[in-house]
């Protein structure tokens, strides 16, 4: 699966992952809403629903706050990936830690630093989602940035040789980030707002 920053069908509110159960977590629960509803729903991400239904995701929650910790947490994940072919994706999901967006980025930017220096460069690479998702030279207000906030903030990690097999057969994959903003533009930034503000209320932190 892979996420690309922003096209359009219905949005089915009704899709669900096979793992969905009682054991996850509000912050697993709410990013697996959020994807349904807008990253398939909105099919920003035209290869992202077959993984989804299939369960080939690993959805791992995070409680580091700090750049050290979560940086061994991530090659962990990375190695995690690489040791099951079953699992097409990773979503490192932090809970509470990277709220801040300019924090969350100098995380992003060491974790392709250490894809490097662990070899895993050409084999993984990186996709970023935050709540406060901004694209450089963009307002943060402008509803394009939807298509990269998340109810929380996400490391994507993403097998390289599955985003070329996808690429391969995609009539027109370059245009895929500029259809979404198109349609990011076209449902306004208080779709966006309500549906995410929508999200978390359901999924409050269970006592």
């Amino acid at each position: 699966m892979v996420f690309m920053s922003s096209l359009d069908t219905s949005n089915d509110n009704s899709m669900t992952s096979k793992s969905d159960n009682e054991s996850d977590s509000s912050v697993v629960s709410a990013t697996k809403q959020w994807l349904a509803e807008i990253i398939i729903g909105l099919n920003f991400c035209p290869f992202a629903k077959k993984e989804f239904v299939n369960n080939s995701i690993c959805y791992y929650e995070s409680k580091q706050s700090q750049v050290k910790p979560a940086l061994h947490e991530f090659i962990e994940q990375c190695r995690y990936l690489q040791a099951h072919p079953e699992l097409e994706t990773t979503l490192l999901i932090y809970n509470d830690g990277f709220r801040s967006f300019e924090r969350y980025l100098d995380l992003v930017d060491y974790a392709n630093d250490l894809l490097v220096d662990s070899g895993f460069e050409g084999v993984f690479q990186l996709a970023s989602m935050h709540p406060e998702y901004c694209f450089e030279g963009e307002d943060f207000d402008e509803a394009s940035n939807y298509t990269n906030r998340s109810p929380y903030p996400i490391i994507h990690i993403i097998r390289e040789a599955s985003m070329a097999r996808v690429l391969a057969v995609y009539n027109e994959p370059e245009k895929i980030p500029e259809n979404n903003i198109a349609l990011a533009n076209e449902k306004g930034v208080n779709f966006f707002k309500d549906t995410l503000a929508r999200i978390h209320s359901k999924h409050k932190e269970q006592s």
